[in-house]
């Protein structure tokens, strides 16, 4: 209640100190091209020292001016200059907006120094990284490998192309990071589209943000955010590309847009294609207790071992339509995607499990509609919203017949299915709605309001078609319907020194979920069905302060929910049952930076540093129980601590490098076991099975119209670091028996051409140059030394 009054009370502060201090002639207005607003454009006053740019938002304001008649000029780098003449009296509040067209000729002939997109996030009050994906556009990597060499993410793959991964995030991770696809949230997406599948092409920009979470996602997220951004402004151009490489991996992308200049009319359509056998070579490796056992002539021996039951396959199709630059909507589209995987799967939690029969199939749908308008209603009110519904089609088969281990099939052990002693053939259908409205109000040049609303809905049924399995609880949908709304009201103050985000959130839950409680004799699985609602309220700040125009510091702090998830609360209907009285988690957030960045002729040099920290409770954990179904629950309290870094440097257009490094402590802060006053062994350990330092370096060389004019080739280094950790807790058993993930250190290079200005593209590369053996997760291989090559083509 505290924390209200004092943001009320700054609120309330702020306004009457602009109000006083506002003039009698105000001229104000946006600046945009046709699709979007001009952040950074110069707003002057012909033969005045009155000017200023234009905001984040693309609004202007501008103030002390006498009555008279005045040249109003805007200009922006790539555009052509437009001027207005006007008339102003006393007391006279003028709205005027510029509508500005690029200029192709200058666009063509100079080089476009100023603020990128990355970079007005970088100076905001968030905690914030963000990646410029189009310089990556020409090499094979998936979004996980672009964003694991981040400053700060941390991404565990249990294998390769198409493998599960666990996400980390300064110390949180899996579900705890939120992420999105152009602001719409991709938590119901299936896995075919999941950010190891998305090859870099489809991507223009990556922004994490770590902790603290703007209120424009409308995301319930615990420990941060990643919204990935396509292209919305390039009006045509296509992009396509195809790549083969080793373990018969194959991947293909297509990006394009149409747009027709005189009706506004639009054609999206982008799609990707990705196969791999996964057929790597499983290393023995006793040394750190992963083994790899064999079956040869009924007797068991230790060599390298060839997957056999890995194959993956993801395909995606995405088509949109609609109309720009109309007087009632600066953008509408109707959407349509399709996506499809087969996944077999090799192993359970540890490459001791061996599986040959079981895999995976799913179909996912999901029609969306987009709406932008500026000036919506009242002028500077911007609206933005997208709604979608969906549904995905998966299939779980286990039909084997016979246990299978690194050597094959058995030939005498005969079973009923691999994973549970039963034969099944599961169906599940998960059917989501999600709808996102975003509207900001600009107040005047250093104010601005942000609403935004977001509501996602989750039902999930399921059947077994062999009708061996009678716990199903998912014969009618069990769902889940989240409401969250957040509010936030920003103030740039001291001629844009000062920069400072208040926010608050409301978080509404509401489930429906049938529990397998107990199962008897004479009335098999006896099921309950139960309903409940919950609501919680979240806040925080972001503020940043300039010591100079290239240099400052950022405070960002949260207190944040993260709500339960379907299978946390559901449980799978197979071997993971119901948790009704699961309850969020929450985490109070902290985050505090320095940044500079700096041009000095064709020198740029960037350093970025901050200090995070994490207070969280109710962490939900997975409880295997040792009899037939495991279970979700609320058991874990932890604090983080750490510090991250980067520097980077680049030379024109020849030299880019960078290093970054991250450190952690996330330590067990629960004193005594759930639910008694019995202490907990682990209280001050360190959690297990956690990297807490690891770091990246990259460099890149390159060199245009080197053979001939319009052709660039360019060499890429990049090395990721990682330090020992161990699997389990540190006050538990002697050294000599905690095993750990070893020390890893690998290096990855590739080198590509371009030509005739960028149109063709080919590019070679080598991941793991030097075949380390690699493990993200105990006894969880990952693949070594492989070799891809990549053509593209692109125009526009």
């Amino acid at each position: 209640m505290q924390f209200h009054k004092i943001l009320f009370s700054f609120i309330i502060s702020t306004f009457a100190l602009n109000s006083f201090a506002q003039n009698s002639i105000v001229v104000s207005g946006n600046v945009k091209d046709s699709t979007e607003v001009i952040s950074g454009a110069s707003i002057l006053l012909k033969g005045t020292k009155t000017g200023t740019l234009t905001n984040a938002s693309g609004y202007f304001e501008l103030t002390d001016i006498n009555p008279g008649s005045y040249t109003i000029i805007v200009s922006y780098l790539g555009y052509i200059a437009q001027s207005k003449q006007i008339l102003v009296k006393e007391n006279q509040k003028l709205s005027i907006d510029f509508f500005l067209k690029k200029d192709l000729h200058q666009l063509g002939n100079v080089d476009v120094f100023g603020k990128t997109k990355s970079q007005e996030l970088k100076e905001s009050g968030f905690s914030v990284n963000t990646i410029d994906t189009r310089k990556l556009a020409n090499t094979t990597a998936d979004l996980n490998q672009i964003l694991n060499r981040s400053t700060g993410v941390k991404i565990r793959e249990q294998g390769g192309l198409g493998s599960d991964f666990k996400f980390s995030l300064n110390g949180l991770s899996g579900k705890q990071v939120r992420f999105f696809l152009d602001g719409i949230p991709m938590e119901n997406f299936g896995g075919s589209l999941s950010l190891n599948n998305i090859p870099v092409n489809l991507a223009e920009r990556i922004d994490i943000y770590k902790g603290v979470v703007p209120v424009e996602l409308g995301a319930d997220a615990l420990g941060g955010a990643v919204n990935i951004i396509t292209d919305q402004h390039t009006k045509k151009f296509l992009d396509a590309s195809y790549s083969y490489g080793s373990f018969n991996t194959s991947r293909a992308a297509l990006n394009s847009r149409f747009t027709d200049q005189k009706t506004g009319i639009i054609f999206n359509v982008s799609g990707f294609h990705n196969y791999s056998d996964n057929d790597y070579m499983m290393r023995n490796n006793p040394k750190y207790d992963a083994p790899i056992k064999v079956n040869e002539n009924n007797q068991v021996v230790e060599r390298d071992a060839r997957r056999f039951h890995d194959a993956y396959r993801s395909t995606m199709g995405q088509f949109d339509a609609g109309l720009t630059n109309k007087s009632w909507a600066d953008q509408i589209t109707l959407g349509l995607v399709y996506s499809s995987l087969y996944k077999e799967i090799q192993t359970g939690a540890s490459q001791n499990k061996v599986f040959g029969g079981v895999n995976n199939r799913e179909n996912f749908l999901m029609p969306s509609i987009k709406y932008k308008k500026t000036d919506f209603l009242l002028k500077g009110l911007t609206m933005n919203t997208t709604a979608s519904v969906s549904i995905n089609k998966s299939q779980v088969t286990d039909t084997a017949n016979n246990i299978y281990g690194w050597g094959g099939k058995g030939r005498e052990d005969l079973i009923a299915g691999e994973l549970n002693g039963v034969k099944s053939i599961f169906h599940y259908r998960n059917n989501a709605a999600s709808i996102r409205t975003n509207f900001n109000y600009i107040i005047d040049a250093n104010q601005s309001i942000n609403l935004n609303y977001a509501f996602n809905h989750f039902g999930r049924t399921g059947r077994e078609e062999l009708g061996k399995v009678q716990s199903n609880t998912f014969d009618i949908p069990n769902t889940i319907a989240k409401n969250i709304i957040g509010l936030a009201y920003q103030v740039n103050l001291l001629d844009d020194r000062l920069l400072t985000s208040v926010f608050t959130k409301y978080y509404a839950f509401s489930s429906f979920v049938r529990d397998a409680v107990y199962y008897s004799a004479e009335n098999s699985w006896v099921k309950n069905d139960t309903r409940s609602s919950k609501d919680y309220f979240g806040y925080g700040m972001a503020t940043r302060f300039k010591f100079t125009p290239h240099a400052g510091v950022k405070v960002s702090y949260e207190h944040a929910y993260r709500l339960q998830e379907s299978e946390e609360l559901f449980g799978n209907g197979i071997d993971v049952s119901s948790n009704i009285d699961l309850r969020p988690e929450q985490s109070d957030n902290i985050n505090a930076g320095l940044y500079y960045d700096q041009i000095f002729n064709k020198h740029h040099f960037a350093i970025e540093a901050s200090y995070f920290f994490r207070n969280a409770k109710d962490f939900i954990y997975f409880i295997p129980t040792g009899g037939i179904y495991s279970y979700y629950d609320n058991i874990g309290k932890a604090k983080i601590n750490g510090v991250e870094a980067e520097v980077r440097y680049s030379y024109n257009q020849l030299l880019e490098a960078s290093v970054n490094a991250s450190y952690q402590t996330a330590k067990n802060n629960q004193q005594y076991e759930p639910g008694t006053t019995i202490p907990d062994q682990t209280f001050g350990d360190r959690i297990p099975n956690q990297p807490w330092l690891y770091g990246n370096a990259n460099v890149g060389i390159g060199k245009n119209d080197l053979f001939q004019k319009g052709t660039r080739i360019q060499f890429n280094w990049s090395t990721q670091y990682v330090h020992w950790f161990y699997l389990n807790w540190e006050s538990r058993g002697s050294k000599e028996s905690k095993n750990k993930i070893p020390q890893q250190l690998v290096h990855n290079a590739a080198l590509s051409y371009s030509f005739n200005k960028g149109k063709y593209n080919i590019s070679a590369e080598c991941m793991n140059l030097t075949d380390e053996l690699t493990y993200d997760n105990f006894r969880l291989q990952k693949p070594g030394r492989s070799f891809f090559m990549k053509l593209r083509y692109f125009i526009k």
